[in-house]
């Protein structure tokens, strides 16, 4: 069983890089599929936009969540 760990403001960078990393590669790919996320009213492809913006960031966050881990696994060896 590994000790608990404290956050840092090096993890709350790394989170924040890779949220906002991923929900601006949500948007230019929904971009280059014709979703506007900024269409007037609440249609289909701007729902599908703003979900996939959403997607971006959760993937994007988990993503740095994951390499912050290895990271940390690496260097208590």
């Amino acid at each position: 069983m590994s000790a608990p760990h404290t956050p840092s403001l090096a993890d709350g960078i790394a989170d924040a890089i890779g949220f906002v990393g991923g929900a601006l590669a949500g948007f230019w790919i929904g971009q280059w599929l014709g979703l506007d996320i900024f269409a007037p009213g609440y249609g289909t492809k701007a729902l599908l936009g703003i979900a996939l913006v959403g997607l971006g960031g959760g993937l994007g966050l988990h993503a740095a969540r994951r390499w912050q881990k290895s990271r940390r696994e690496r260097t208590q060896d």
